[in-house]
């Protein structure tokens, strides 16, 4: 069984900078021998993905990364070996990126009543032109000097009471683990100790997935610590679910995430990969 799993990463079809394959030949290159590809409600770049993985001879997982609101609150939750041709799955994401149009425009037009021109036609040249996230818009204000990184755009600018920020329609939280379900896939909570949620609220969250068949905590995460490595294997644990462990790679822009520099899972935790069978 491969011992190196990243099941958590970003390319250029959603609002990663690598292309799928660019991708896939720096998970090769880091030492991961089995790789997801898990863009922002899009599964266009799994094709791509699917066949450097072949060429280099690492696994690979098609996946998802699916933007839900529960609670008022945007969730993101990872679908894993989904398949990418499902039409159910790929109607609901369809729907999704509706909304993201919309969205990229009115924090476009909310930019520009602030006195930033330009932000909308920015942040889309910077993206593939089909998904523009607020990633992309960060990163047009770092270029033209409104903040020193995209961190600092993100707390000036795009977080709720700032003035690019629009409130997030994402699907239901039944509606995605739904539609994974269906297409094959399992459905796992992305980086659970990000969210501003108590203890109570964020088991409340997980007590509402497992009810709806969800199956997996992404207990090792890039942007997680190693207490709380410890912290979401114990809320695996107690409700039952697998563990998963993904960097959250955007691209090399973000030097202190890097592919193939995860942690194992800490002890006592089921893989969720425990049962796969993967070829190269």
């Amino acid at each position: 069984m491969p011992s190196s799993f990243d099941l958590h990463a970003h390319s250029t079809a959603s609002d990663g900078t690598l292309t799928p394959r660019e991708l896939i030949c720096r998970a090769q290159a880091g030492g991961v021998e089995v790789m997801a590809l898990t863009d922002h409600d899009t599964l266009e770049g799994v094709a791509e993905a699917a066949d450097a993985a072949r060429e280099v001879g690492i696994g690979f997982v098609p996946g998802v990364e699916i933007s839900v609101t529960w609670q008022s609150l945007t969730i993101h939750i990872v679908g894993l070996n989904v398949a990418a041709d499902d039409e159910r799955l790929n109607g609901g994401l369809a729907g999704l990126r509706e909304f993201r149009d919309w969205r990229a425009e009115e924090i476009g037009r909310r930019l520009a009543a602030k006195g930033i021109d330009g932000a909308f036609e920015g942040a889309r040249a910077l993206s593939n032109g089909r998904l523009i996230s607020r990633t992309h818009f960060a990163r047009f204000l770092v270029d033209n000097g409104h903040a020193s990184d995209v961190r600092a755009v993100f707390k000036k600018y795009l977080v709720n009471g700032k003035p690019g920020y629009v409130p997030g329609e994402w699907a239901e939280l039944e509606d995605a683990v739904r539609w994974i379900r269906l297409s094959g896939g399992q459905a796992v909570i992305a980086h659970p100790a990000r969210y501003p949620l108590t203890r109570t609220k964020l088991r409340r969250l997980i007590g509402e997935f497992v009810e709806v068949g969800g199956a997996a905590l992404e207990v090792v995460s890039g942007s997680h610590s190693k207490d709380d490595y410890f912290t979401m294997a114990h809320h695996a644990r107690d409700f039952g679910l697998l563990a998963s462990a993904g960097s959250d790679y955007h691209g090399p822009e973000q030097p202190w995430i890097e592919l193939g520099r995860l942690p194992e899972l800490p002890q006592g935790c089921k893989p969720i990969w425990k049962d796969w069978l993967i070829s190269h």
